[in-house]
């Protein structure tokens, strides 16, 4: 898609308006606009279903300290036993089910906003066919999911799927998580040892870079 100077704009004030209110904005529902609008419709389905769920992806990464980091999506991570359920509420409650292209994970778009959601289902591999992840989607009350909305997903939870997904972009992240979390890295990587050895020498090196970045 083509930015136009429309969405430009509204990038610049969703930025101005993060930047301002990081300090509060510690929950979901704590996003200002569209965002914010998106996840209290996210919640009430939620709560219709009753599942728990939690947000992953680019607002997880600015919630836990990369702020210049901003996302047109919403990932959110679910059971598995509960997606299909999930979907048919969603098409009844304010959302359009997106075709769901081959080898492609389920999305929804928020018909009042736009905006799209993207789900992780718990079980699903991360990666790409010539390098999978290690290990599949944790259940979403493994990494954060607290009741009937949502709620981030925890610092160690999203640096391991950073790690799992592998790309580029990926590394960035969990290098400008690093920068923001120095005081949590013995912990994370030890979470990241106890699920897989490669999760804890990809730390390695992305933490050797963030200290490179550091003292440059």
């Amino acid at each position: 898609m083509r930015a136009t100077p429309e969405m430009i704009t509204a990038q610049f004030e969703l930025a101005d308006q993060l930047l301002e209110g990081r300090g509060r904005m510690f929950e979901p529902q704590d996003l200002p606009g569209r965002y914010g609008r998106v996840v209290k419709a996210l919640d009430h389905l939620l709560e219709v279903v009753g599942c728990e769920a939690v947000v992953g992806g680019g607002w997880a990464v600015w919630r836990h300290g990369f702020h210049g980091r901003l996302t047109q999506d919403i990932d959110i991570a679910l059971a598995a036993d509960r997606v299909d359920e999930f979907l048919r509420a969603a098409s009844v409650g304010g959302f359009d089910v997106l075709p769901q292209q081959p080898g492609r994970w389920p999305k929804v778009l928020h018909r009042e906003t736009g905006i799209k959601v993207d789900l992780l289902p718990e079980g699903q591999r991360l990666g790409t066919p010539a390098h999978p992840a290690p290990t599949t989607l944790p259940h979403p009350s493994a990494v954060g999911a607290r009741g009937h909305v949502l709620r981030y997903m925890t610092l160690a939870a999203l640096i391991e799927l950073k790690l799992g997904a592998g790309r580029g972009r990926d590394e960035s992240d969990v290098i400008e998580l690093i920068r923001a979390n120095p005081e949590q890295i013995t912990e994370l990587r030890q979470h990241l040892a106890a699920v897989h050895a490669d999760y804890a020498v990809a730390f390695d090196r992305l933490a050797e870079r963030a200290r490179d970045q550091r003292d440059e």
